[in-house]
């Protein structure tokens, strides 16, 4: 979250969109030890995705890094549709199997 009354844009640093609302990443996540390591300001719809394709332990071991995430397959399909859509899209994002199942 930003504080009230800034007005300079903020840009997801997974898709790159200028967005009105940004929220923490940690690159790798709190549950797995990262609450001090590096975060990134993601949009909505991009943190959301990447919670709903990957277990927090799938993205300590091999996505931790934007680079890693942007390389990622299913990621640039997301990012491919998401590039096109207005900012204020929020789309529907369903778990996948892995992350449902726990794996």
């Amino acid at each position: 979250m930003h504080p009230p009354g800034n007005k300079a844009p903020f840009f997801c640093a997974l898709c790159g969109q200028e967005s009105i609302f940004t929220t923490v990443h940690h690159l790798v996540p709190r549950e797995i030890g990262g609450s001090r390591d590096p975060t990134v300001p993601l949009c909505h719809p991009c943190h959301k995705q990447l919670h709903a394709l990957y277990t927090n332990e799938e993205l300590a071991a091999r996505l931790s890094s934007i680079a890693a995430l942007q390389a990622d397959e299913q990621v640039g399909r997301y990012l491919k549709w998401i590039r096109k859509q207005p900012p204020e899209t929020i789309p529907r994002t369903r778990k996948s199997r892995a992350v449902r199942e726990g794996r």
